[in-house]
């Protein structure tokens, strides 16, 4: 029986059996170890992936005992020519896989999340690069130690260039704020030098007076690219969601919201880009303060964003001369944001790759980890046999 026989024919942890992809048939083994939220492991070798279904966030120590399990699993079944994890050092995920890499003797690579992110897309097309990767999400530990989310990438094999980003939103209490679309809101406001009105809007929230002055101190509000605090700061300027009680519920009442409204044209003035290429949702997103119809807000946001986003990645198309831009992150789970974009993008004449079998969340980014370790390990081999 063929690896691929075996561990279709074997379900995983959570009863499920493996998603069989082709991969390119001169890539080394590889076993990727995933995200942090929602992972999913992936064996890559002899031209396919088989990524495993999800064991959970590793957030607990029955989700780590899973995620153990399903690369033991597949460890036993090849010897891998190296093994990949997220950039984070801390996450148990990367701190298996750099013992298991010490144990067998091979390379630990470690990817950042939004290059695996658009990574994961061109493998599921088998596009080798260059292309433009426009990767949104949540959070990823970014190259500077900060935390990314809304990212332009140019991505060619191993490697990657950022060109771009959202502009930053200071999060009040860290990780609170993620789970607090009010402190989001709290932090546009104190952008647009509004700041005054975050203790009456926020009354009912605790610690709603000291906000302000918490915002002005980046030790307190670290900054953050991430498109999926703008949607939460979206969700609480217009009173649709303060404090979420699950994962990404502000963003998907926004979306809900939008859909029932209708469509409703972009603001023209709701961007602008910096000499740094950021872009900057502020003008948008301040304006949603001052509206009084919750469905309308949340129609104005989606098409605007997405505006916004198309012109944005247009313009680095024009600027780098690459036709193929990949999507990806979990923010692509919104269908309003995703079809738009990728109508607005093939309408300017680009080549627009989206997940087709995976997510195109954490679930799906093993692979992408998986994919720019291989290509390390294919330039590594090429440069070894030119010397």
């Amino acid at each position: 029986m063929s690896l691929a026989e075996a561990l279709i024919a074997a379900p995983t942890a959570s009863g499920e059996a493996p998603i069989a992809l082709p991969f390119a048939p001169e890539c080394p083994p590889v076993l990727a170890f995933g995200a942090y939220f929602k992972n999913a492991p992936c064996l890559v070798r002899g031209g396919e992936a088989l990524v495993a279904a999800t064991v959970g966030d590793l957030d607990t120590p029955e989700a780590c005992r899973r995620m153990d399990q399903a690369v033991a699993a597949l460890a036993a079944r090849t010897q891998p020519a190296a093994v990949a994890h997220d950039l984070h050092p801390d996450f148990h995920s990367s701190r298996a896989a750099c013992a298991l890499a010490a144990e067998l003797g091979v390379p630990a690579i470690a990817v950042q999340h939004h290059h695996a992110h658009v990574a994961a897309v061109l493998a599921e097309h088998g596009h080798a690069g260059p292309a433009l990767g426009l990767a949104l999400d949540g959070v990823g530990l970014g190259t500077d130690g900060r935390a990314w989310g809304g990212e332009l990438l140019r991505v060619d094999g191993a490697g990657f260039a950022r060109l771009g980003h959202l502009r930053e939103l200071p999060l009040a209490g860290g990780d609170r704020a993620a789970r607090e679309p009010w402190r989001m809101a709290a932090a546009v406001l104190h952008l647009a030098g509004r700041g005054a009105e975050i203790a009456r809007r926020f009354a009912g929230c605790r610690a709603a007076a000291l906000l302000d002055a918490v915002l002005a101190r980046e030790a307190l509000a670290p900054p953050t690219s991430s498109l999926g605090r703008w949607f939460d700061a979206a969700a609480g300027l217009l009173g649709i969601c303060e404090v979420m009680r699950f994962e990404a519920e502000a963003a998907i009442a926004l979306e809900e919201f939008a859909r029932a409204y209708g469509e409703v044209p972009p603001e023209p003035d709701g961007w602008r880009l910096d000499a740094a290429n950021r872009l900057d949702l502020l003008p948008m997103a301040a304006s949603l303060a001052d509206e009084h119809d919750e469905g309308r807000g949340a129609a104005r946001f989606h098409a605007t964003l997405t505006a916004a986003l198309a012109d944005w990645v247009r313009r680095a198309a024009d600027a780098s001369g690459l036709d193929v831009v990949a999507l990806s992150g979990g923010c692509f789970h919104n269908r309003i944001l995703s079809a738009g974009l990728a109508a607005r993008l093939r309408a300017g004449g680009l080549a627009v790759l989206e997940a087709r079998r995976l997510s195109p969340g954490d679930a799906g980014l093993a692979l992408g980890q998986a994919w720019v370790a291989a290509h390390h390990l294919n330039a590594t081999s090429r440069t070894a046999a030119s010397g």
